[in-house]
């Protein structure tokens, strides 16, 4: 071998050993970066998780404190005693578990007939061949820029001409479908492959087999995202039912905490008690189907 290929193998040798170190320096900084941004990115997640949990936390502290502890000058972070008397309080002076079976009542209605209503306008939208179904789809979008306020007359005439004013019909009726629902439905639909549903064509099913045997199996995450949607938006709803609802004894919870903060005495303790009974099945059915709200709306194509 002479001297020049020598120093020609040595050069690439050298070279080969420099690329090398490059890329070994390049992926140790990568590896460095990444591991810094997940840090970050953890940091920001904790500040923010805990910014959006303090609020619940303070209900549940001034729950369970004594009466009158939080108009102390002392800022308390922990209740100086626990105590359930403003439980026992509430309970006692309000028919707290007749509005909660209230709202149980009306948002198991109301979340059924939308969830059904939402499939099948959803399915229909999305696999249906018929004149004028962008034109419907695009008019049922449209409903979503009107303010609730602005129907309410309307809706307020339209139970009293049925003559359900006043009774469960009046909040459960007029909550049975959401343009948003059908939308989010129609996009699922969409995202189904063709080939599975004629497939099932060719073996002879019909449009509501092919719905119920094949399309409705795989639409869990759909269902629970519409299921926790539609029954938190009923929980929560106020101004309705508030119209709807003249009864004592058919209020829901949100309107019997109006009802306990317009007391001639406020009792703030009380209050925020009543509160977190209203707000802990909500927390408990978010947690219970956090898995496949964010598979529903994954697999619905919104970001």
């Amino acid at each position: 071998m002479t001297q020049t290929a020598m120093l020609e193998i040595s050069d690439a040798e050298l070279l080969g050993t420099r690329s090398e170190t490059r890329r070994s320096k390049r992926r140790r900084s990568s590896g460095l970066g990444d591991r810094k941004g997940i840090v970050w990115r953890s940091a920001i997640a904790v500040v923010v998780a805990l910014v959006m949990i303090f609020p619940l936390y303070w209900m549940i502290v001034v729950a369970f404190s004594p009466r009158g502890e939080v108009f102390e000058p002392t800022l308390r972070f922990w209740p100086s005693t626990w105590t359930l008397e403003n439980f026992a309080r509430v309970f006692d002076l309000y028919p707290v578990a007749t509005w909660f079976g209230n709202s149980v009542v009306i948002g198991v209605f109301i979340t059924v007939l939308t969830v059904v209503v939402n499939l099948l306008a959803g399915y229909a939208f999305a696999r249906l061949r018929f004149r004028g179904r962008n034109a419907v789809f695009i008019l049922t979008l449209a409903t979503m820029m009107i303010p609730v306020q602005a129907i309410m007359v309307a809706q307020f005439k339209l139970v009293s001409g049925l003559g359900i004013y006043g009774t469960y019909w009046s909040v459960i009726l007029p909550g049975a479908a959401a343009a948003f629902g059908i939308f989010l439905a129609r996009q699922f639909f969409i995202g189904i492959p063709d080939e599975i549903i004629e497939a099932a064509r060719i073996d002879g099913a019909g449009q509501l087999r092919i719905f119920l045997q094949v399309v409705l199996p795989l639409c869990k995450p759909l269902i629970a995202v519409l299921i926790l949607l539609t029954l938190m938006g009923s929980w929560n709803d106020f101004a309705w039912p508030l119209i709807a609802l003249s009864d004592n004894q058919l209020f829901t919870l949100p309107i019997g905490l109006l009802y306990l903060q317009n007391q001639t005495a406020p009792n703030y303790n009380a209050t925020m008690a009543l509160a977190l009974i209203s707000v802990i099945p909500m927390v408990i059915l978010f947690l219970s189907f956090q898995r496949y709200f964010v598979q529903g709306f994954a697999r619905s194509g919104i970001r």
